[in-house]
Parts: C-alpha cells; sequence; structure tokens
C-alpha cells in the first residue's frame, strides 16, 4: 500500500505545485506589461532610482588612480623624462607608471608620475607630452565587454570619428585618425601597481 501511495500520489502533487507556480509567474508577467520600465524594475527591485548596480563614484571628479597602461600588442605606455611617448616592454619602468585623474565624468587626463607631463592628442591624431595640462590631455575613458579601456580624444575627432590612444606591434604610437574602437591597438588594461 505504501509504494503505491509514493509511486501515484506524489508526482501528481509535485504536478499540481509546479502548475500553481507556472501561474503565478504569468500572472507576474501579465502585470508587468501593463507598466512602464521604471516602474517594472521598481517593482522586481533590480534597479530602481535610488539604487545603482555599478559604482562610477570615481567619474565625477578628482580621483586619481596610479597605474601602468597595457596595450593589448604588449606593450606598456610610456612617458620618459624628455616627453616622448611610446611604448616599453619592460614592466618594473619606472616612466610607465600613469596617474589617471578624473576631470569630468567619463573623462581623465593621463601624466606620467616620473616624467611629470601629460597625455596629449593634437588635432592631427598625433600623441605627445606637455607639462602643463590643458584640452589636448583630456581623454574619454571607456571601459569595454573585454575589459580593455579604450582611451579617445575628448577635444579632436576626424571626420566625425572619435581618435583613440593606441601602440602598434612595434611599441610605436598610432595616429588617432588612423585608429577605431574595436582595434586591439588601442585597447589598454589599466593594472595596479604592485
Amino acid at each position: 500500500m505504501r509504494k503505491w501511495i509514493l509511486t501515484r500520489i506524489l508526482p501528481t502533487l509535485l504536478y499540481r505545485s509546479c502548475f500553481h507556480l507556472v501561474c503565478l509567474v504569468g500572472t507576474i508577467s501579465l502585470a508587468c506589461n501593463d507598466m512602464s520600465p521604471e516602474q517594472t524594475a521598481t517593482s522586481v527591485n533590480c534597479s530602481s532610482p535610488e539604487r545603482h548596480t555599478r559604482s562610477y563614484d570615481y567619474m565625477e571628479g578628482g580621483d586619481i588612480r596610479v597605474r601602468r597602461l597595457f596595450c593589448r600588442t604588449q606593450w606598456y605606455l610610456r612617458i620618459d623624462k624628455r616627453g616622448k611617448v611610446k611604448g616599453t616592454q619592460e614592466m618594473k619602468n619606472s616612466y610607465n607608471i600613469m596617474e589617471i585623474r578624473t576631470v569630468a565624468v567619463g573623462i581623465v587626463a593621463i601624466k606620467g608620475v616620473e616624467s611629470e607631463y601629460y597625455l596629449a592628442m593634437n588635432k592631427e591624431g598625433k600623441l605627445y607630452a606637455k607639462k602643463e595640462c590643458n584640452e589636448d590631455c583630456n581623454f574619454k575613458e571607456l571601459i569595454l565587454e573585454n575589459h580593455y579601456n579604450t582611451y579617445a580624444s575628448a577635444k579632436w575627432t576626424h571626420g566625425g570619428g572619435e581618435m583613440f590612444v593606441a601602440l602598434n606591434q612595434k611599441g610605436i604610437p598610432v595616429k588617432g585618425k588612423k585608429t577605431k574602437k574595436e582595434q586591439k591597438t588601442a585597447h589598454f588594461l589599466p593594472m595596479a601597481i604592485t
């Protein structure tokens, strides 16, 4: 008798509870279709106006991060004591330590800690270094899905397209006019100093 109860009644009870669960989810789905996206997000409690899923506080100005910028072409961005911008493969080189200072939301200035020169880009897209920070030194920092960052000139564009900081396979800076966001020459990994 017990064997019959377990084999016949238990599956029926499970099917009924699953049926109720499906009905409940369907009801919630129908109710949410009448709501605006903001109301739906608030009711599900995944993203309300008061709650942010990611913190972008460092992008709001004043924050300073000290990093090595490692390009996907296997070069570290470097600004030497004469203000020359190029790549180096020496990880422990003191001229590849950069201070990334947030200027505004999504805008940063990059300064060589040892050389005290700022990275800059002119209207032709050429990378150079300056002792004094100005609009040429501002770059739009974008975090990509592959966890690399791109740095595009905040002031200059070429034919409506952005011009990016980039290092080629030999560690030589690429002119901004020849760069695109998708190119690995323009992808940098900000590495913490250890």
